[in-house]
């Protein structure tokens, strides 16, 4: 696979799971429901940016 085409397939990758982070902070029904899915996407992040 090109650079190219794993530069795009990464983005759209990283946009999806922001978008469903988005989704989940929305629906979350208490103020420590947000907390922990924070938590889980700070553990998830990559390192690396």
């Amino acid at each position: 696979m090109s650079r190219l085409a794993k530069a795009f397939r990464s983005h759209r990758e990283i946009t999806r799971n922001r978008r469903a982070f988005d989704r989940a902070m929305e629906h979350a029904v208490t103020p420590a429901m947000r907390d922990e899915l924070i938590i889980m996407a700070q553990r998830q992040a990559p390192l690396s940016k």
